[in-house]
């Protein structure tokens, strides 16, 4: 993993730690059920942020190395796969 990315991944993920113990502090403490739905949004938002990271790397690395190493079929099928799962989210 490109060391930039993780970086930026795992500061990401930290955050959303935080979020998600905060979150759970808020059902815990029955707060108002907007508010609750608001910061669950913000973690999936946060996370989608780190989803296009990971992506972002794997394009940038895996894959590009398996198309500069003749195995063009193989990249284009990791292309399909998360090309797939992105599908699956709408």
């Amino acid at each position: 993993m490109e060391v930039n990315i993780k970086q930026k991944a795992l500061r990401r993920l930290t955050i959303v730690q935080g979020q998600l113990k905060g979150l759970i502090k808020m059902v815990e403490d029955e707060k108002y059920c907007v508010d609750i739905i608001t910061q669950s949004s913000a973690i999936k938002e946060a996370l989608s942020g780190v989803e296009h990271l990971i992506l972002e790397n794997h394009l940038s690395t895996h894959v590009l190395d398996q198309m500069k190493g003749g195995k063009e079929k193989k990249a284009i099928g990791e292309i399909l796969k998360v090309y797939k799962l992105a599908q699956r989210k709408k």
